[in-house]
């Protein structure tokens, strides 16, 4: 193997967002960056706008490039009950048989979880009239419903200076500042990202 490359869901549909969401995310995924690196492979990030783009992108690459590490993230918009591929088969209608689960990761249900999870690095991003109390506390965030999980998030900086959260104007900001150990401990999903993509960069 020779590199690793991700294509992911989000980034609205201008390339200023995506390129926005991209520099948040590769600060948040930077350990996996680094371990690539380490081994002199090639690092790819790629923001793709709508989940159908982005398994485009996914399949099309996989066709492309068999020397590189190329995998799958996107939003699973709903509980999960089986294996990523399986889940995106049964939802979205994807055809992911030949692909091995290792490469297809969820943000179960939805990356605000992820964001979620550090109500700290929130509170310090919004400031004065944050509403820390209004998060939800379950352990496991991935098994709060993604439309109370949106709900939650607006209430609780709506009124604050930067107002109430906006995917595109504040998730890579949030992204660059969230604690990713924070974050795995309350999203499994999280932990199974770095963790299976690391293991191959590790045995490569």
């Amino acid at each position: 193997m020779s590199g690793m490359a991700i294509y992911m869901e989000g980034g609205g549909d201008s390339r200023d967002s995506k390129a926005a969401l991209r520099q948040g995310m590769d600060v948040f995924l930077d350990p996996l960056k680094a371990a690539a690196r380490a081994m002199s492979w090639r690092w790819k990030l790629v923001c793709c706008g709508g989940r159908q783009e982005a398994l485009n992108a996914f399949v099309r690459a996989l066709r492309a490039d068999e020397s590189a590490v190329t995998a799958l993230l996107v939003d699973a918009e709903g509980p999960v009950a089986a294996s990523s591929c399986a889940h995106l088969q049964a939802r979205d209608g994807w055809d992911l048989r030949d692909v091995s689960d290792d490469l297809v990761h969820l943000m179960i249900q939805t990356m605000e979880a992820w964001i979620v999870a550090d109500a700290v690095a929130l509170a310090v991003y919004y400031g004065q009239r944050f509403k820390r109390n209004l998060l939800p506390r379950a352990l496991n965030l991935e098994a709060v419903r993604k439309t109370e999980l949106a709900s939650a998030l607006e209430q609780a900086t709506r009124s604050t200076q930067k107002g109430a959260y906006h995917k595109i104007r504040h998730a890579s900001d949030l992204l660059q500042r969230i604690d990713r150990q924070t974050v795995r401990q309350s999203c499994p999903s999280c932990t199974r990202l770095f963790d299976s993509l690391g293991a191959m960069i590790a045995t490569a």
